[in-house]
């Protein structure tokens, strides 16, 4: 009898117990993973990971991101073999992402492929079936502005957008597609029709998948939402002295002649995105000053390098265990974010003893192990990742501005001064107003706003008739309906449709609307767009229907794409695993990167009066006049979430 033989006889008495959707990709695992996945089916069944006791919840999320690290990561175009380049002739990140991956030199720089975390399903039969112009009007735009309480703030919805102009943007092409909207929503969508660049298909040379999309930015942690994706554009944002970036007088981004913002990415800036480039250009030239000063014989190229691991490491580190803590407000995520970073021991311990490699990332985190893991797939940001980071309902249609002047009230609140619609804060007139406002004051009222919730029906009408642009930052004379477009995207670049994501997640797909939602109006809205055939529904609709976890703003189909993907950002890259040391960062890199926590020791460094006068919550991502978090005095992995 064979070693497949027996696997299976032995997987046969639990057939009827797992779904059967997961009969065939079960038979193929692994031994260990056959019996990570009972588990993590037996909990899903139950719908119970999130109200186990914080380490058996990591327990659960551990076995979950060991089958996604498996079976859900997935190589588009070719892999070259026999070439390696040596570490040692690139202690830097690179303009262009390349030589990260000593055995890949290509792997995560400019215009490599998307990924994909699942088989593509092809769906251009079927790319107007429902017409995206319906579903956008019927389920996704906003009827009445819908927040996130006290939970999240607009500096947390501008850190999205700044994340994901570091990640992500497909290469068009020249051909144009028109959407018409049908007679049945026409008078409710401001565009009765738009036209777009279709997605660049570039052959992969490979049989399995034969065409992928490629990335025009670069997919490492790497800043180039600051330094750019290429040598051409570093070489615009560059001082050439002392290692510094260009930065205006008055702590924004600087212009050019023509009035042209100078920065790594120029593309559908707003003045959020904008004030978050511009902290940031800040913090690198005070590294700059700090490495000058303590290193006075590193000359202009190795300041700006060193400055640059240094700042992409906050930037990461930010990411990891500040914003998104924030977005999964729940024990259990807190401590498991603070491990991605420092690992179960914690960082008092790493701190004291160094990174323990015994168990991998487990003890001591991804950040400082002893060499890269991509699990045999080079590194890449996927299709799929695209489609669950849109979230443009986290944007309101005004921005609030407050009075700075006054002496905050109770909690530092203060008190309003005038609202700004958000088509003025976009594009060129974003730039020109953020000017008229300054960096302190439109820090402080995001800080007090409120985000978007990420929900049916609160997709901003504004961004239905908007300007885009091009890569140069150039406005593009057609406007476009982002929320239809949105739609149309996954399906043209064959991101399968909430089901079929869920099955290729290894979650139980729905078998009728009320297993998604409880809001009976939705469900009736639901079946009428979709013909009542759950298996039709949009990835993006889904993920916007789905009833939440208490404390997250997303859904957890959407989270636990993020659990493979936000380690991989991590683990894949040897800038932070066997090149985080000294040699590379230097000491007084390292020591910067470790006594920076979250987003608000960023800004007191730079604006010291900033926390001290107008943030009272624990977190800058969460609104500043909310409370800081209580003292718990129960150790972090023995709470148990309230039921």
């Amino acid at each position: 009898m064979s070693l497949i033989m027996l696997k299976n006889l032995l997987l046969s008495p639990f057939l009827s117990f797992i779904h059967k959707d997961f009969h065939e990709i079960v038979k193929r695992m692994t031994l260990v993973d056959k019996f990570l996945f009972l588990i993590v089916h037996f909990v899903d069944k139950l719908n119970l990971w999130h109200r186990l006791p914080v380490f058996f919840g990591l327990l659960y999320l551990g076995a979950r991101r060991r089958l996604h690290q498996q079976y859900n990561l997935i190589n588009v175009g070719r892999t070259p073999t026999g070439v390696r380049s040596n570490p040692a002739d690139f202690p830097y990140r690179t303009a262009d992402g390349k030589y990260n991956d000593p055995f890949n030199e290509g792997a995560g720089s400019e215009f490599s492929f998307f990924g994909r975390n699942m088989m593509p399903v092809d769906q251009h039969e079927k790319l107007k079936k429902p017409d995206p112009m319906v579903v956008a009007t019927k389920l996704l735009a906003r009827r009445k502005f819908v927040d996130t309480g006290k939970q999240f703030n607009m500096i947390a919805a501008s850190w999205i957008q700044f994340m994901v102009h570091d990640w992500i943007d497909h290469l068009e092409d020249t051909q144009q597609i028109e959407l018409r909207a049908p007679k049945e929503v026409a008078s409710e969508c401001p565009l009765k029709s738009f036209k777009f660049n279709k997605t660049k298909e570039t052959p992969t040379g490979f049989y399995e998948i034969k065409t992928g999309h490629l990335n025009m930015r670069t997919p490492w942690w790497d800043g180039s939402v600051i330094y750019g994706s290429n040598a051409e554009v570093l070489e615009k944002v560059r001082t050439f002295k002392d290692g510094k970036l260009k930065l205006s007088k008055n702590g924004l981004i600087q212009q050019d002649e023509n009035g042209k913002i100078i920065s790594g990415d120029v593309r559908n800036t707003w003045a959020g995105l904008l004030l978050l480039q511009a902290l940031f250009v800040q913090e690198h030239n005070v590294v700059c000053d700090v490495f000058k000063k303590e290193y006075p014989e590193l000359e202009d190229e190795d300041l700006y390098r060193h400055a640059r691991l240094v700042t992409s490491a906050v930037i990461a580190k930010v990411h990891t265990i500040d914003w998104t803590v924030e977005l999964l407000k729940t024990d259990t995520m807190l401590a498991g974010m603070r491990a991605n970073w420092y690992g179960l021991l914690g960082k008092k311990f790493k701190d004291t003893f160094g990174h323990v490699n015994v168990g991998g990332s487990v003890f001591s985190g991804f950040v400082g192990m002893k060499k890269p893991e991509n699990h045999g797939v080079p590194y890449s940001l996927t299709e799929e990742f695209v489609t669950v980071y849109r979230m443009h309902q986290l944007l309101p249609d005004k921005l609030q501005l407050r009075n700075i002047d006054v002496t905050p009230g109770p909690n530092k609140s203060l008190p309003l001064t005038n609202e700004i619609p958000m088509e003025e804060l976009i594009g060129g007139k974003g730039k020109e107003n953020l000017s008229r406002i300054g960096f302190t004051k439109q820090m402080v009222s995001m800080g007090h706003q409120a985000c978007g919730a990420l929900d049916l029906w609160n997709y901003p009408v504004w961004m239905r008739d908007l300007v885009a642009q091009d890569v140069d930052g150039n406005d593009r004379q057609d406007h476009i309906d982002l929320a239809s477009l949105e739609i149309y995207r996954d399906r043209e670049r064959s991101v399968p449709r909430y089901n079929d994501f869920r099955r290729g997640m290894l979650q139980i797909p729905i078998s009728k609307w009320e297993d998604l939602t409880d809001n009976e109006e939705a469900i009736e809205t639901l079946r009428e767009v979709y013909d009542d055939d759950v298996e039709e529904l949009d990835l993006l609709v889904g993920l916007m229907a789905e009833k939440k976890i208490e404390g997250f703003a997303i859904s957890e189909t959407a989270f636990f794409l993020f659990l493979v993907m936000a380690a991989r950002r991590l683990e894949a890259d040897r800038f932070f695993t066997s090149n985080y040391n000294e040699e590379t960062y230097t000491k007084k890199g390292l020591e910067w990167v470790n006594t920076t926590e979250s987003l608000k020791d960023v800004l007191n460094r730079h604006y010291p009066e900033m926390a001290e006068k107008w943030i009272n919550s624990s977190s800058a991502f969460s609104v500043w006049d909310s409370s800081p978090e209580p003292h718990n005095p129960i150790p972090l992995y023995f709470r148990v979430p309230k039921q």
